[in-house]
C-alpha cells in the first residue's frame, strides 16, 4: 500500500549527472543556492542518492552509475537537457553569487520581449541551467489553429 511521501516532494523534479556528485553538491549550493534535503551513501561511502531543494522544487544529484547515464563532460559537453529555475529573488545578485562560485555565464541576464529576465550558467561538467524571473505580463498570442 502506497505512502505519504515523508519528503514532500514536489510533482515534477530533475536528476543531473555527474562524474563527481559529492564535488557537483558543494559546488551547486554554493553556487546557486540548492540546499542539500537527503544524501544516501552505501557501506563503502560512495554516494547512491542526493537530492536537493530550490524552493518547490527538487533535483537529484547523481553519479554516472550506467554506461547510458553521462554528465556532459564524459560527452563532449554535449546537453540533452536544460534546468530552468524560476527564481522569486534578484536575478543579477543571483548570476553574480554563480559567477562567484566561477560558473560560466553563458548568457548574461537579459530582458526578452516575452517579459523574462534571465540568464545562463555551465556548472563545472558542463550542464546548462536557466534561471528567470518574470518582470511584466506578455499579452496573449494566437494559439495556430
Amino acid at each position: 500500500m502506497p505512502m505519504d511521501d515523508p519528503f514532500k516532494h514536489a510533482t515534477f523534479g530533475s536528476g543531473v549527472f555527474y562524474r563527481d556528485p559529492r564535488a557537483a553538491l558543494a559546488w551547486l549550493q554554493a553556487a546557486f543556492g540548492f540546499e542539500p534535503s537527503m544524501l544516501v551513501s552505501d557501506a563503502d561511502g560512495r554516494l547512491v542518492h542526493a537530492e536537493m531543494r530550490f524552493g518547490d522544487g527538487y533535483i537529484i544529484v547523481d553519479s554516472e552509475w550506467d554506461e547510458r547515464v553521462a554528465s556532459p563532460t564524459s560527452v563532449g559537453g554535449r546537453n540533452t537537457q536544460a534546468v530552468y529555475i524560476r527564481l522569486q529573488q534578484d536575478l543579477d545578485a543571483h548570476c553574480e553569487q554563480a559567477r562567484a562560485a566561477r560558473a560560466e555565464i553563458v548568457e548574461e541576464p537579459a530582458d526578452h520581449f516575452y517579459g523574462e529576465r534571465q540568464y545562463r550558467a555551465r556548472d563545472p561538467e558542463g550542464h546548462v541551467w536557466t534561471f528567470t524571473r518574470t518582470m511584466r505580463s506578455c499579452p496573449k498570442t494566437r494559439q495556430s489553429d
